[in-house]
């Protein structure tokens, strides 16, 4: 165990036998069936073209005692590389075939996974590294792809392998009885170690999935490691991931290294006995020297697939061990249920949560018979500690998450009964921390409404403090963003966050509000964005800004998941409650009579 400690199988991975995986894997090639059948027919004419070069060679060596001429021998020479060309073509032709049809499989692979793992909901994602997601994608794909040109190989080999055995009994039955009665032992063997193959090939990638996922933790978060001078630090947590994924492959590589000298030794074994009961006949004038040659040469062809077989297995075993974990990742379970694919309409925005209960996996529970109603059109800010459930909310109203009991209605519809796609079409989200993608701003802004004209978008960009906030940026709607929007400024982000939710025009709007320490000019900016999403959809702001706070319709202040009050701000002010400590607490230092005061205290001092 100490070898593999640590590499635990992933909850939704599942175990299929060989006879489910080629039943899968053939779905995947119906497409390829012509292509499949052309290559099995040169595989067809290359075995016999292979098996034929031993036939020839014991021909010259029978000939030559009794018809030593050149022209004979010329006239083989030429058979021969005839042959040679032809066995060298064929083989061309059936591994272009292969690789095409293998690339075209890889590539259907791979997008079923990438669809799968993008499918599924937010706690997929809270449960699993992406890391190794990314490893199933990408290396476990490709090692499915040679599976399919080593298991060619292995049928050219076998094939010939059958022709020879005909060869065989042909040339000389006696010396192939003997030599068949030994096979058994090899292939049991053989048969013997696919299983221990396919355990230590499942475990070195899994390794392997470890260290992808140490080096794409590792470079996502390589800012804060050198802000905390942490590279040491990551350095051995790769490192550990490194030596263990090492280890495990070690081990694996003496399991797989084991067999073929082993079955080696053994027909080295039975060959030997073979050579001297064939030395014998020929001394009493039973079979010829040609005979006795071509049996031993056919022989050496025939155990060479043979043995070929027993080594593959080790690469056959890591193909299938590649093609289970992927057929795992797209068979996994979705947590988040749609019980019905409704249409769905325009929506108004009418929201209700009825006793409704959630927890997250394997955590106390966050809402218990939780109520509360959204009016269509409303802003409703929610308040409240850290922990309070307010982002829970948000992420249910969004389907990211499947609650447990109780109801969660849109215009008094059930929410499991949309299509999930159309649903959130209608929904404008913006998280605490804006996401932008590698490209532009204006491809960042028309993310998720393609159609949206450059001119419309600067009309837009234009309402939002008369455009001037354009003029920080050096290309103005072409400038490139980087890579998770790292070349703007946290301000600039949540402007571009607004307006690809603007464009969108929602009629649901989610916003968690940025914490960020962000410029008085700036956060007008914001809020003029966010005004002009607020006209036209019913909101759920979780605020965390004064401004935001007060522009809201109603207020609802949250605490271990409940509703303890709800109001507009002077109301809630009046009551002395716990959103009157909320304020004074997160939100008094926000407002401008507090900093006038505190101006003019500091000044009097």
């Amino acid at each position: 165990m100490g070898f593999f400690a640590g590499l635990d199988t992933e909850k939704y991975d599942r175990q299929y036998s060989d006879r489910q995986l080629f039943a899968r894997i053939y779905q995947y090639f119906r497409p390829q069936l012509r292509r499949m059948l052309l290559i099995a027919g040169m595989i067809v004419l290359i075995a016999p073209i292979s098996a034929a070069l031993p036939l020839v060679v014991s021909s010259v060596i029978d000939r030559l005692g009794t018809q030593p001429g050149l022209d004979v021998i010329g006239l083989i020479g030429l058979v021969m590389t005839l042959l040679a060309f032809s066995y060298w073509g064929l083989n061309w032709a059936r591994r272009s075939q292969i690789a095409r049809a293998v690339g075209d499989v890889v590539l259907e692979l791979r997008t079923n996974a990438f669809q799968a793992a993008a499918e599924h909901d937010l706690s997929f994602y809270d449960q699993f590294s992406s890391g190794r997601i990314v490893s199933r994608i990408t290396a476990d794909t490709n090692d499915f792809g040679q599976l399919v040109v080593i298991v060619a190989d292995v049928a050219t080999q076998s094939i010939q392998a059958a022709i020879l055995a005909v060869l065989l009994f042909l040339t000389e039955w006696h010396m192939a009885l003997l030599f068949f009665s030994f096979l058994p032992l090899i292939l049991l063997m053989a048969m013997g170690y696919r299983r221990l193959a396919r355990i230590v090939t499942r475990r070195g990638m899994r390794a392997m999935a470890d260290v992808n996922a140490a080096i794409k933790e590792t470079v996502s978060g390589i800012s804060i490691a050198k802000n905390f001078r942490q590279e040491a630090s990551i350095f051995e947590i790769f490192d550990a991931a490194n030596q263990q994924s090492y280890r495990v492959n070690v081990r694996r590589g003496l399991v797989l290294s084991l067999v073929f000298p082993t079955l080696n030794a053994m027909s080295g074994v039975f060959i030997a006995i073979l050579v001297y009961y064939g030395g014998m006949n020929i001394q009493q004038g039973i079979i010829t020297a040609g005979a006795w040659y071509l049996f031993l040469l056919s022989l050496d062809n025939f155990l060479f697939p043979i043995m070929n077989l027993s080594a593959f297995w080790a690469q056959i075993q890591q193909g299938l061990s590649a093609a289970e974990r992927v057929f795992a990742l797209i068979d996994a379970d979705p947590n988040v249920i749609q019980v019905d694919h409704k249409d769905v309409p325009h929506l108004s925005g009418d929201i209700r949560f009825e006793a409704l209960d959630f927890r997250y996996s394997g955590a106390d529970p966050v809402l218990r018979r939780f109520d509360l109603c959204i009016r269509p059109g409303e802003n409703l800010a929610l308040v409240g500690h850290t922990g309070a459930g307010k982002s829970t909310i948000a992420k249910l109203i969004a389907r990211f998450y499947e609650f447990q009991a109780g109801r969660l209605t849109l215009d008094g519809h059930d929410i499991r009964t949309f299509d999930l796609q159309q649903y959130r079409r209608q929904l404008g989200i913006v998280s605490q921390v804006p996401f932008l993608f590698s490209g532009s701003v204006a491809d960042n802004i028309r993310y998720a409404a393609p159609d949206t004209s450059d001119a419309e978008m600067l009309a837009m960009a234009r309402r939002i403090g008369e455009g001037e906030w354009l003029e920080t940026l050096s290309e103005g709607l072409g400038t490139e963003v980087g890579e998770r929007g790292a070349r703007l400024s946290m301000g600039q982000r949540q402007l571009v966050a607004l307006m690809r939710v603007l464009v969108q025009k929602p009629a649901i709007f989610i916003l968690d509000e940025a914490t960020a320490s962000i410029d008085p000019f700036t956060e007008w900016q914001i809020q003029q964005a966010l005004n002009l999403i607020l006209e036209n959809a019913t909101s759920i702001l979780i605020a965390h800004r004064l401004s935001t706070v007060r522009a809201a319709d109603r207020i609802v202040v949250m605490k271990n998941g409940g509703i303890i009050e709800e109001g507009n701000h002077d109301q809630l002010l009046k009551r002395g409650g716990h959103y009157a400590e909320l304020y004074n607490t997160y939100f008094r230092h926000q407002s401008l009579a507090y900093v006038e005061k505190a101006r003019q205290f500091a000044e009097g001092d």
